[in-house]
């Protein structure tokens, strides 16, 4: 198979299937609208082109995690509204003021930030268990907003993959919060979170693994499709001679004599040494081993089922999140997020 991408690998990445997770989240999740958090990069696919494929889907909510991510989605598709969950420091407030975004205030100090450069509409953070970013759920947060035209009051789930009594504990603290503080709408609910039911979906849900393939319960299972395949060129088929070795620290001896194939494809791009001597390639369905260590941006394979690769073909590689993540000990998200730049994002 041959390429015009002048890179040697190459994400093909599935704009039906991110379009079919983003509405069957949204049909899961009943009454609430569906956004989706589009941060690193969109999961590492590209939050530029992630935001026009769900926005012409009908997706009008999206969420970055900085100022910088906002300001590289510019402009915005007509019709969405953005906001950045990391809030407002000194030094984002020319932005954020500019009207690109909302912020999503996080601090007593960015409530007071923002209420004193006369800001309007924001988003507000409710920290109701996770202890990473927001309002404490044990202050008066009515008093700390008073004043503010807070578009959505939010807060995150901690353990929304598991069934954990913090889930319930978190829905009901929100609750209670929501009641004493005027906001526009509500959300708690993330990928996960939508899938523990109705109570916790509330106005407004923010998917994001599960829109990139990623399954963030066994619920997901029956809705969710794989969005991202990585592929990469042959740069030379070589034979691995019986008793030879390959790769760093010789971790793999040939027991026979072994056609392999180098691949530009590496640590730097993502494919970590988890994967080493666990990972494969696939071709036609057959699948073709990972021989010693991930280089940093080369790997070896083994091509003897298949005698007629060579030197400039293409070759799939084995990335189903499930299998991946139990091959390389890494979650689906950072097997998402850790994809390199170096690849060609090809949206089919």
């Amino acid at each position: 198979m041959s390429s015009s991408s002048a890179a040697p690998l190459r994400l093909r990445l599935d704009r039906e299937a991110l379009v079919s997770n983003w509405r069957w989240l949204r049909a899961v999740g009943g009454d609430a609208a569906c956004g989706a958090a589009i941060k690193a990069n969109g999961y590492g696919l590209g939050s530029r082109q992630v935001m026009a494929h769900l926005a012409a889907a009908g997706c009008r909510d999206f969420f970055v995690a900085t100022w910088a991510e906002a300001e590289a989605l510019m402009p915005l598709p007509e019709g969405v509204s953005l906001s950045v969950l990391h809030g407002v420091r000194a030094e984002d407030m020319p932005a954020a003021l500019s009207g690109v975004a909302r912020p999503v205030l996080n601090t007593p100090e960015q409530v007071a930030r923002w209420r004193k450069a006369g800001g309007g509409a924001c988003d507000v953070m409710i920290d109701t268990g996770i202890n990473r970013l927001g309002l404490d759920w044990r202050q008066d947060c009515a008093a700390l907003t008073e004043g503010l035209t807070i578009h959505t009051l939010m807060s995150h789930l901690a353990c929304a993959d598991e069934d954990h009594a913090l889930n319930a504990q978190q829905r009901d603290r929100f609750a209670d919060v929501a009641q004493k503080v005027k906001a526009g709408r509500l959300s708690l609910s993330n990928s996960a979170g939508i899938l523990l039911g109705e109570s916790y979906r509330f106005g407004l849900t923010r998917p994001g693994l599960a829109l990139y393939g990623g399954m963030p319960r066994a619920e997901a299972e029956s809705g969710i499709r794989q969005v991202v395949f990585p592929q990469a060129q042959i740069l030379q088929r070589r034979k691995i001679r019986a008793g030879d070795t390959a790769g760093y620290s010789a971790t793999f001896t040939a027991t026979q004599d072994v056609e392999a194939a180098i691949l530009n494809l590496g640590y730097a791009d993502g494919y970590l040494r988890g994967f080493s001597g666990r990972g494969a390639a696939l071709v036609e369905g057959v699948r073709l081993p990972v021989l010693g260590r991930v280089s940093m941006d080369l790997l070896i394979i083994d091509v003897s089922a298949q005698p007629d690769l060579a030197e400039g073909d293409w070759v799939d590689i084995e990335y189903d999140l499930r299998i991946a993540s139990a091959q390389s000990g890494l979650s689906h998200y950072e097997l998402l997020t850790g994809l390199g730049a170096r690849y060609d994002r090809i949206w089919a």
